[in-house]
């Protein structure tokens, strides 16, 4: 006859947020953008969003290229989740598109400087 033994019991882990080391795919993240449910810390990853825009538009990366006097693997590499464009290229892309690009800043008291501190002209 086996006998089983179990084995001892493991302390419980702390629960603690895990960072993501590798970018999300794309497709993970417009899932969960869809469902609401993409976390604070990468919800708004440039890339991705110039290429939602781009895909809801119904451009290809290479008409969108031509459009824009680039080439393709340049759109690719701006479609990245690590991409930093700048905000006229932005603005370049959203035109080549039909549409416009707005640059908002949202909360925060009138005035208030990084960490909520106040900015005085002396």
């Amino acid at each position: 006859m086996k006998r089983c033994v179990a084995p001892p019991a493991r302390p419980a882990l702390p629960r603690t947020r895990l960072s993501r080391r590798k970018p999300r795919a794309y497709e993970e993240w417009k899932a969960l953008r869809r469902w609401g449910r993409v976390p604070p810390w990468e919800a708004d990853p440039p890339g991705y969003l110039l290429r939602e825009a781009r895909e809801t538009a119904g451009f290809s990366q290479r008409t969108l290229a031509a459009r824009l006097g680039r080439t393709q693997q340049a759109i690719a590499q701006a479609e990245r989740f690590t991409s930093n464009p700048t905000v006229e290229f932005v603005r370049e892309w959203a035109r080549a598109l039909g549409q416009n690009a707005v640059l908002e800043f949202i909360g925060g008291e009138a005035g208030a400087g990084p960490c909520g501190a106040t900015s005085e002209s002396g």
